[in-house]
């Protein structure tokens, strides 16, 4: 059988999920996050660990972008008696806003090490582009 050292461990840990770690007042996410740019394309990464690639659900609805994640039981035979259970199990979800300017089309979504990393492009028209202008008195229509 496992022993813990710490009678004050559980109190510990249910006050951290309940008030953040110290320093913050948000509840800790069981689907946490990195937002990053990379070069032409924003890059989400969750972390997912023990989840399989089938429970993982992504939609795009507009703008709005919903990752959902069942992280399941492991199967256990009947003879075993669970000791602790400190690892989140259940259905998770994220919601992100996404701004007009990335490409939801071109989505791209890669499972890794327990890792879900989401590549969404930036549309075309929402690069920088060069226009010319015409010299010479007329008026000349610029389209961009």
């Amino acid at each position: 059988m496992l022993m813990r050292t710490d009678p004050f461990r559980e109190l510990d840990r249910l006050t951290q999920q309940l008030m953040g770690s110290p320093g913050t007042w948000s509840k800790p996410s069981a689907m946490p996050m990195d937002a990053y740019r990379e070069g032409e394309a924003y890059v989400i990464a969750f972390d997912l660990p023990g989840v399989s690639t089938d429970a993982i659900d992504i939609n795009v609805e507009r703008n709005m972008l919903t990752v959902k994640a069942e992280r399941r039981p492991a199967a256990q035979a009947d003879d075993v008696q669970m000791e602790f259970s400190e690892r989140p199990l259940g259905v998770f979800s994220r919601q992100i806003t996404l701004a007009d300017t990335l490409d939801t089309e071109n989505i791209q979504a890669d499972y890794d090490a327990g890792v879900l990393t989401l590549r969404i492009p930036i549309s075309e028209r929402a690069k920088p582009r060069k226009i010319a202008i015409g010299a010479g008195g007329g008026r000349k229509e610029i389209s961009g």
